[in-house]
């Protein structure tokens, strides 16, 4: 498939879907980096990219088993990869708060809303001095999982698109890995540090990398595309 054509259009088109899924899905997840290790921010004590990837390497792997099974289901492709991003992120927000709970001995609690707006328990008075909030309350939690659905099923359509191409699981995942990184790294700049989840003031900030990873994704899309459709 070396030429444009309705169908090699449709395969950048799910490129492009898949990428703008993952920059949006990144703003949904709880990152409270180094502050966060220390119990000191709200969030996973990682950074942005790094718990990304880590949710989208998971979902690609659900997305390749399933795409052996069912080749030709996109929806059964698409949703493995997402529920399997999901638990990854859904697992380590819940070790993380046993570690704050259990080890460090303080609650989850936002330092963003005075109430959460899941469970409308008050916040404030459970922040420590000196703090912005500590663990993964309920409204991280929440936000965290629908995040770690939206960057799944992102790079699930990513990578199922590019095997349509040529069938190359090897070199599909190797491409697909990128535009995810690529997409992860440009909604990272957009947060530029932490964020608790949707009911972060930063993520207002979104329509912003909307743009980028709408423009980034389609240069790299129809890169992938040819290329694939060359070998």
């Amino acid at each position: 498939m070396s030429t444009f054509d309705a169908t090699t259009l449709v395969y950048v088109f799910q490129i492009i879907i898949g990428g703008l899924l993952v920059g949006v899905g990144v703003h949904f997840v709880p990152v409270g980096g180094a502050p966060a290790a220390m119990a000191q921010a709200t969030g996973v004590g990682t950074g942005t990219v790094q718990l990304a990837t880590g949710s989208g390497l998971t979902g690609l792997i659900s997305a390749g088993l399933m795409m052996s099974v069912a080749p030709d289901n996109m929806l059964l492709i698409v949703m493995s990869g997402a529920v399997g991003a999901m638990i990854m992120i859904n697992v380590t927000m819940l070790v993380g708060n046993w570690s704050y709970v259990y080890a460090v001995g303080v609650p989850p609690v936002s330092g963003k809303v005075d109430y959460d707006p899941i469970t409308k328990d008050p916040q404030p008075p459970y922040i420590a001095p000196g703090t912005v909030g500590h663990g993964v309350p309920t409204v991280s939690y929440v936000s965290g999982t629908i995040g770690g659905l939206m960057g799944g099923a992102g790079g699930s359509l990513i990578y199922y698109a590019l095997m349509n191409i040529n069938g190359i699981s090897g070199l599909s995942a190797f491409f697909a890995i990128g535009i995810f990184v690529v997409n992860a790294v440009i909604a990272s700049y957009n947060i530029q540090g932490t964020i608790e989840g949707f009911h972060d003031p930063k993520f207002k900030r979104l329509p912003k990398a909307i743009q980028s990873c709408f423009v980034a994704t389609l240069i790299i899309g129809i890169f992938a595309v040819l290329i694939h459709g060359g070998v």
